[in-house]
């Protein structure tokens, strides 16, 4: 009975290292188209309340009753650091699920359509070390993804604006001290929310052999979940839904802390991702690859 060994220097936690997976992934097309419209959007959003007035829409004009409310867009343009919040509140719904989704849905996925997945794991790289490598350097790209958004936004508001402190919604203001603290907290919870993306966008990469199939489909099923947080006849049952908790990080930005909110939408968001990983390396090392 013959034995198989290894050929000699051959180490397994050697192969696909890091980096060389994350500069393939940086160079590729989709990534730098990523980064350019996310870094685009402050200049959009700041073109637009240049030539829109005041983002209440009232040129700032007093107003009455209700009007007089203070919200995330009424106060778009009070500081830099209200524009970043701003930023980040009309791109956390939508605009910042796509990048997790590309980045994790199209890793595996599209070396499976290039044909080039059955050579790497002859290279020898084992099934586990791959998935690791790309799932890393994937959530890599998502965190950077989040975090170059509001950087951006936070420098071009400040210059747009003027560097002062946060007005709340809920009233009040924090101290310029306490701004970069806060607003680094709702990118952490953003990021967190987000892993049920990219845990469901990984997991159908392992599935399928088109990139578009796996990406549209885990930005699909958000919008489900989206739709299925809005139907209150659920009632109690939203609250096991992603979607419900993705705005959660307004707790942080009050003027006394509130982590309640965050807290069970972090723990319900990593649930489902760690699912969905498991997932996506078990039925992946059962997988017979033949592209």
């Amino acid at each position: 009975m013959s034995t198989v060994t290894a050929a000699h220097g051959y180490r397994a936690g050697h192969t696909l290292p890091l980096r060389v997976e994350a500069v393939r992934q940086l160079k590729r097309r989709r990534t730098l188209v990523m980064g350019a419209i996310l870094a685009a959007l402050p200049f959009v959003l700041i073109v637009a309340f240049a030539i829109g007035g005041t983002p209440d829409g009232n040129d700032g004009g007093g107003g009455g009753g209700g009007g007089n409310r203070i919200n995330l867009m009424d106060t778009a343009t009070a500081s830099g650091a209200n524009f970043a919040a701003t930023c980040l509140f009309v791109s956390a719904g939508f605009l910042l699920v796509v990048p997790v989704a590309l980045f994790c849905g199209d890793t595996v996925a599209s070396e499976a359509s290039w044909s080039s997945l059955r050579y790497l794991l002859a290279a020898p790289v084992p099934r586990a070390r791959l998935l690791w490598s790309k799932l890393a350097v994937a959530l890599g790209f998502s965190a950077a993804a989040m975090l170059l958004l509001p950087l951006v936004a936070l420098a071009a508001g400040t210059v747009a604006y003027g560097w002062g402190p946060l007005e709340l919604p809920a009233g009040g203001a924090l101290a310029a001290a306490d701004t970069l603290p806060r607003l680094g907290l709702v990118v952490a919870f953003i990021f967190v929310s987000q892993l049920v993306t990219a845990g469901l966008a990984f997991w159908l990469s392992t599935r399928t052999d088109a990139p578009l199939g796996a990406v549209g489909g885990a930005v699909g099923l958000t919008i489900v979940g989206n739709v299925l947080d809005a139907v209150t006849a659920l009632g109690s049952w939203r609250e096991y839904l992603p979607a419900h908790w993705q705005f959660a990080w307004a707790d942080a930005l009050q003027p006394q802390l509130e982590w309640g909110g965050m807290l069970k939408g972090a723990a319900v968001s990593v649930t489902y991702a760690l699912i969905l990983f498991a997932l996506a390396f078990r039925g992946f090392a059962r997988k017979d690859i033949v592209s």
